[in-house]
């Protein structure tokens, strides 16, 4: 009798840790969702700003059409990638549009009027504003994945994992040396 009740205590206990283990990596697995819905919300902003950007720049630089499509078509991909495509798929994207931010920008060094144009000022402390956000929101989702893995890979969470088909979730990363460094705006 006394060995049925420790055995029914100790199989309480297992119970009770398994539904703890899952439930803290059901807890760090939609932390990660949130993150990457945070980043989320901040590339819909920056999508929306980018053609106002662009028909601002236009009016000063008719014949910078190069810089402006390739931004026009780095947009169009990441905002395609949105919509169903892997982390890297769209840190690839993500990464190639803030690139063709950064040569509009430069632009603004070639055309004083649009340096000094206040909806270009604006803009472009909207955007500014926005990758910011973006950034922390990467470093965000980054951290919550890193919690995330970490709790599905160590012993014995990789075992409540697996049985519960923890999926292995991917960093937002830059593969990119060149897209490492901020872009150069200059007033």
């Amino acid at each position: 009798m006394v060995y049925g009740l420790i055995a029914a205590g100790v199989l309480v206990l297992i119970i009770l840790w398994v539904i703890a283990m899952y439930n803290g990596l059901v807890r760090k697995r939609v932390d990660c969702d949130n993150g990457w819905s945070q980043i989320d919300v901040q590339l819909k902003r920056r999508y929306d700003l980018i053609p106002n950007l662009v028909e601002t720049v236009k009016g000063y630089a008719k014949h910078e059409r190069e810089a402006l499509e390739a931004v026009i078509n780095a947009r169009s991909r990441a905002v395609s990638v949105s919509q169903g495509g892997s982390v890297p798929e769209r840190a690839e994207a993500e990464n190639m549009l803030t690139q063709t931010l950064g040569r509009l920008f430069a632009l603004s060094e070639a055309y004083p009027d649009l340096k000094a144009n206040q909806n270009f000022i604006g803009l472009q402390e909207e955007l500014t504003s926005t990758e910011n956000k973006i950034g922390f929101s990467r470093q965000h989702y980054n951290d919550t994945v890193a919690r995330y893995e970490q709790s599905r890979q160590q012993f014995p969470g990789n075992i409540i994992a697996g049985a519960f088909n923890f999926s292995k979730r991917d960093y937002f990363e830059v593969k990119e040396s060149q897209v490492r460094e901020a872009p150069k705006v200059s007033f």
